[in-house]
């Protein structure tokens, strides 16, 4: 699974994409609530690791998620 951070314009918040081995988009969802529904994608009790890997994301680059 890979993850990459996007950064928001004006009034549009910025965004995490989840994506598959193949980079198909798996999940979307804003940077500032990132810890909805994460049974959804495999990554049930892992939040706490999540938080700590999307607060050192850089914008635009994608990198491989390994929890």
């Amino acid at each position: 699974m890979y993850i990459i951070k996007v950064k928001g314009k004006a009034k549009i918040p910025d965004y995490i994409q989840l994506r598959d081995e193949h980079f198909v988009l798996i999940a979307y969802f804003r940077a500032d609530r990132p810890l909805k529904d994460l049974h959804r994608y495999g990554l049930e009790g892992k939040e706490v690791e999540l938080a700590t890997v999307i607060e050192g994301l850089e914008f635009g680059k994608l990198q491989k998620l390994e929890l």
